[in-house]
């Protein structure tokens, strides 16, 4: 069995079960943001941000960044022969997808604290509109990476 395959292989999908996340967390906060708090609805909406959070994407994104790290390690000392690939423009645009994706999962994170609180300060319209950030950086990283653009 090829290691760097089954590793890509396993990276992919801890990475899709991270997208799935943190693009479906902000549509529930949009719904939760029209409901009072301290209401049943607003007690089965912080349940299921909470699940959601902790259970999925918190463990997905752990799988995909040790499992990232993995395939650099497997490149840099197997495959590639060396470390300067990673100064690559295209890998340097994954590289900052990634920085972008913990920031996100982060400020998702802290806005479901807030809506725990009853201290939402969002709208609706507000996490509609930025529901679909994940997946422009996940188009932006997929490209990079499969097209290696710029060297």
């Amino acid at each position: 069995m090829n290691v760097y395959d089954l590793l890509r292989g396993l990276h992919i999908l801890a990475v899709i079960a991270w997208m799935a996340g943190i693009m479906y967390l902000p549509r529930i906060f949009a719904y939760h943001a029209d409901v009072a708090p301290g209401s049943e609805m607003d007690r089965t909406f912080q349940v299921m941000e909470l699940k959601l959070y902790r259970i999925i994407m918190g463990p997905a994104m752990i799988l995909s960044l040790v499992l990232g790290l993995a395939l650099i390690w497997v490149n840099a000392t197997a495959r590639l022969g060396g470390w300067d690939f990673l100064l690559k423009p295209w890998m340097l645009a994954k590289l900052a997808g990634v920085v972008f994706l913990i920031g996100w999962h982060h400020f998702l994170g802290a806005a479901r604290k807030r809506f725990a609180a009853g201290m939402n300060t969002r709208s609706n319209r507000f996490w509609r509109a930025t529901n679909e950030l994940p997946f422009i950086a996940a188009i932006v990283m997929v490209l990079a990476v499969t097209l290696e653009f710029g060297g």
